[in-house]
């Protein structure tokens, strides 16, 4: 891979870890703020509803985030596009389509194969 490869996708972590980590900080700040002053049952749930759908969604988002702070170690300690499995090159289209992954498709795949023999 060469240094503009790798400059590339250390653009690319970097600023979906500051979007992901500006979203995060915006949702803390909001659930804090809000005050609910209804008393009826109905807002009440429809509100707790949404706070649960938000929070699950954060959730998901700070997996990725440490997803992109390995991947950010990764490029520093130059193991950046090398499978953890087979110790092969990822294919840069995989790397451009999912710059976060640490697997070559073959041996994702072999792993997805296996969770949904073995649960």
């Amino acid at each position: 891979m060469t240094k503009e490869d790798l400059d590339f996708f250390k653009n690319v972590l970097t600023t979906q870890l500051n979007q992901l980590l500006g979203l995060a900080n915006n949702t803390l700040n909001s659930l804090l703020d809000v005050v609910d002053k209804s008393s009826d049952p109905l807002d009440q749930a429809t509100l707790e509803s949404e706070r649960t759908t938000i929070l699950r969604i954060r959730d998901r988002e700070s997996k990725l985030i440490r997803k992109i702070k390995k991947a950010l170690a990764s490029l520093e300690n130059g193991t950046f596009g090398i499978c953890e499995i087979c110790e092969e090159e990822i294919h840069i289209e995989r790397l451009k389509a999912r710059p976060v992954t640490s697997h070559c498709i073959k041996c994702k795949t072999k792993m997805e194969a296996e969770e949904k023999v073995y649960g």
